[in-house]
């Protein structure tokens, strides 16, 4: 019996401390001014650009676009998966039913919320509406499958 519990309790604090690095990975990358964030996003975008073109040479695009693409699917997979780990903690609290996802997506929101006032204070970036329903709706993707896949198992 104690060993459950000290089991129960350490999946506990790893899955909290998971969410809260994932926020803190969130936050670094917010932190970077416009130039480095562009660097990172523009190279990523060039890879992505180069296999695209070489996989399908009919396809013509704008760089420009890829780079948009990247940008705004980075903000849609980092918080689909904080939608993940968020609802895996929480779950792990002993918070269930459509509470546990109502919670989750609100963590989730209040999150993208703060990030993008964030950076509203780094130099080059700004605050943008859009970007918090972006990362809304990678959360409520992320709340979603998480709920289909435990319901699986």
């Amino acid at each position: 019996m104690r060993d459950r519990k000290g089991k129960n309790r350490l999946v506990f604090v790893v899955s909290w401390t998971a969410v809260f690095l994932w926020m803190a990975i969130i936050f670094y990358l917010s932190a970077q001014v416009a130039t480095q964030s562009d660097e990172l996003s523009q190279g990523i975008a060039e890879k992505l650009f180069s296999v695209i073109a070489k996989a399908f040479p009919w396809l013509s695009g704008e760089y420009i676009q890829a780079n948009f693409i990247v940008r705004k699917s980075a903000h849609f997979l980092s918080y689909l998966m904080m939608g993940l780990l968020t609802m895996n903690a929480l779950r792990r609290s002993g918070v269930k039913g459509l509470r546990l996802v109502a919670i989750a997506i609100v963590i989730c929101v209040l999150y993208a919320i703060s990030d993008e006032v964030h950076q509203l204070f780094v130099p080059g970036r700004s605050g943008q509406i859009k970007d918090v329903l972006i990362d809304s709706g990678g959360a409520i993707v992320g709340t979603v499958f998480h709920r289909l896949f435990e319901r699986r198992g």
